[in-house]
């Protein structure tokens, strides 16, 4: 005999990758906002400097244009990888619904209902 998973045990996993893709999104975004800033003000930076001439200025130059293409391959690595959680996170979530409809139909509700609530109280 089967046991039949409870209500709690089939939300759980998607209330959690829900969740944490919900906050590490608006982090990773944001982090991935200040990292092309990053990038854009040293591309900057190095362009500036290109005309002065120096040997230090030269050595320290040449060190900053292989960390900004080390930083430029490792960002586009991290948006890559985003994406593709992202997609997990859109997957699972599809997958969820089309197993649950009437529970998906019903946390849709109760967050309606909450957001109505607190936009009433305004």
């Amino acid at each position: 005999m089967h046991a039949r998973p409870t209500a709690r045990d089939a939300r759980a996993p998607s209330k959690m990758i829900h969740a944490e893709s919900a906050m590490s999104e608006v982090t990773r975004d944001k982090l991935m906002s200040d990292l092309r800033t990053v990038v854009s003000d040293a591309e900057a930076l190095v362009r500036a400097t290109a005309g002065t001439a120096g040997d230090k200025l030269g050595e320290v130059r040449a060190k900053a244009e292989d960390s900004l293409r080390t930083a430029r391959l490792a960002l586009r690595d991290a948006e890559a990888a985003m994406v593709d959680r992202t997609r997990e996170a859109a997957r699972a979530t599809d997958e969820f619904v089309h197993d649950r409809p009437w529970t998906a139909v019903g946390v849709a509700a109760g967050v309606g209902l909450i957001i109505g609530l607190l936009i009433g109280r305004r």
